[in-house]
């Protein structure tokens, strides 16, 4: 006997759009957490700059990065351990004196972040580097 004669059987189907949200969702989350490096793209020629002169020259310390990593506070040679405190020695009573890093085309990233992390410790807050103007054609 045929008990199921006047039911039709269901045919079973799957359903595709809880599957494309989960994609979505998984898409969105890696575009977001993804990092994106293009420091192979980019040729860099510094330091060179063109702008005007300050009107009023701020009280400024400067310090000399030559392209073997050694220090100079206003002309006088500084040990790398001994840096903050040439800063601090030579900013003494003035009132957030200006660190000036002349750094050569060719020194050490580092020997300049450790200057600025010198000038941080020393509690001096502005920083700016010397540039030269580019060469006339």
């Amino acid at each position: 006997m045929n008990f199921s004669r006047g039911r039709k059987r269901e045919e079973p189907e799957i359903n595709f759009i809880p599957l494309i949200d989960l994609l979505l969702v998984i898409l969105i989350f890696l575009m977001v957490t993804t990092t994106y490096n293009r420091f192979a793209e980019l040729k860099i020629n510094l330091p060179t700059a063109s702008a005007d002169a300050p009107l009023e020259k701020p009280l400024e310390i400067r310090v000399a990065v030559n392209p073997a990593g050694e220090y100079r506070v206003n002309d006088q040679a500084v040990a790398s351990p001994a840096l903050a405190d040439a800063l601090k020695a030579a900013a003494g009573s003035q009132a957030d004196p200006v660190v000036v890093i002349q750094a050569d085309g060719k020194a050490p990233h580092q020997a300049v972040v450790s200057v600025m992390e010198a000038a941080r410790q020393s509690s001096l807050s502005k920083l700016t580097f010397a540039t030269q103007a580019p060469a006339a054609q």
